[in-house]
């Protein structure tokens, strides 16, 4: 078959752009064709996809996105494909890949009133409804049941288009236990030395992790708790509001923000724990990848793969609606917690469950099925 994916942007770190990687590979090694339709491509491409690059239109961001439908549009119109995939909310999509949250949800509960007579949330809204609405016939591989829930309750009509994945951890990231020379090397790295806790996040788009969440809770801490701590950030972001919340709190010196890396493995292995206040995620990979390395996990419920770290035992969850107090409460306690605690332990047995690593199959196979139920205009 002939697939056409569309991303708005690809760069390296990204869970979104990781994904579609993913799936790219699985595609191409099975014999499909893949063509890439895309604004930005920083990075390398899998051998064998084809790119086709999308000239960046318009001033602002939504005329770029609405410039991008209609390059495209004229693009698959000239050379048709068997099935489109979207990574982005957009028209077009015969299947979109849902590694975004669901948008009406977001506009509801996190943003005020007036927002909604703005042309952002008309732009998304619209989009959103080419791919969920009754009208449309896009099918979607959704990544959680928290996700899936979400739209269902915005789009009740979707409920039979939609596909649950299974978690997709690559098998790289399996671990059979801690690995003590791979901790003391990263911790030299990181200058960090004798009992010291290292605080670790991952993510791109500091806003939306809860970056503001992490500082705010590690401020708060006691000082006999605090002066042993250090935090590290690792993403793509500005980095210059980071560093000056942490000033204003009075914890710049127990910061650092590194720009995303492929070889995060070795952070798992050197941090105490990892904190991922995320105020939305879809799934949250890097909650599974931390409980797979035995490194206890400290989370919020809005992020769709919390539940897992439930399942798991491998740390904990703050509930909804969130609160700081109980994300600085939670803190405290599983550092003060962390030597006697199993969530280690928990982390690594949990990590053997081969279903955590099937999503790329599952997905493709998913791909394969739809040859004759295109989406249409």
């Amino acid at each position: 078959m002939k697939f056409a994916f569309l991303i708005y942007s690809w760069f390296p770190h990204g869970g979104q752009q990781r994904d579609m990687m993913r799936l790219a590979r699985e595609c191409i090694d099975r014999g499909h064709e893949v063509i890439a339709y895309a604004m930005h491509w920083r990075g390398p491409k899998p051998e064998g996809l084809r790119l086709e690059p999308v000239q960046k239109r318009g001033f602002g961001r939504l005329a770029q996105y609405r410039n991008y439908t209609e390059q495209v549009r004229r693009a698959l119109a000239a050379k048709p494909v068997d099935l489109v995939i979207g990574f982005n909310k957009m028209p077009l999509l015969d299947v979109y890949f849902a590694a975004d949250s669901c948008f009406a949800e977001k506009a509801r509960t996190q943003r005020g009133v007036y927002y909604r007579f703005t042309s952002r949330f008309r732009h998304f809204r619209a989009y959103e409804k080419a791919v969920f609405g009754d009208g449309s016939a896009t099918r979607s591989l959704v990544l959680s049941e928290r996700q899936r829930d979400e739209y269902i309750r915005h789009f009740p009509g979707c409920a039979q288009r939609l596909h649950l994945l299974p978690p997709g951890l690559s098998q790289d990231r399996k671990v059979a236990a801690r690995d003590p020379e791979t901790r003391r090397r990263c911790r030299e790295e990181l200058s960090l030395f004798g009992d010291e806790k290292l605080i670790l996040q991952i993510g791109s788009g500091f806003r939306i992790k809860g970056i503001d969440r992490s500082l705010r809770a590690l401020a708060s801490l006691p000082e006999p708790i605090a002066k042993s701590c250090r935090y590290v950030l690792v993403g793509k972001g500005r980095f210059a509001p980071v560093h000056a919340l942490a000033r204003k709190l009075g914890i710049r010196e127990r910061v650092r923000v590194l720009p995303g890396q492929d070889n995060v493995a070795r952070l798992y292995q050197g941090a105490d724990l990892l904190l991922h206040p995320a105020y939305s995620e879809s799934a949250g990979h890097v909650l599974l990848e931390a409980t797979a390395a035995g490194l206890p996990v400290l989370t919020t419920a809005s992020c769709g793969y919390a539940t897992h770290i439930l399942k798991a035992g491998s740390g904990q969850v703050c509930s909804e609606p969130f609160s700081q107090e109980e994300l600085n409460g939670r803190l405290r306690e599983m550092l003060e917690q962390l030597d006697g605690a199993p969530w280690s332990e928990n982390g690594l047995r949990y990590g053997r469950s081969k279903e955590l690593y099937n999503m790329t199959k599952v997905a493709v196979d998913i791909l394969e099925q739809q040859e004759g139920l295109r989406a249409g205009p």
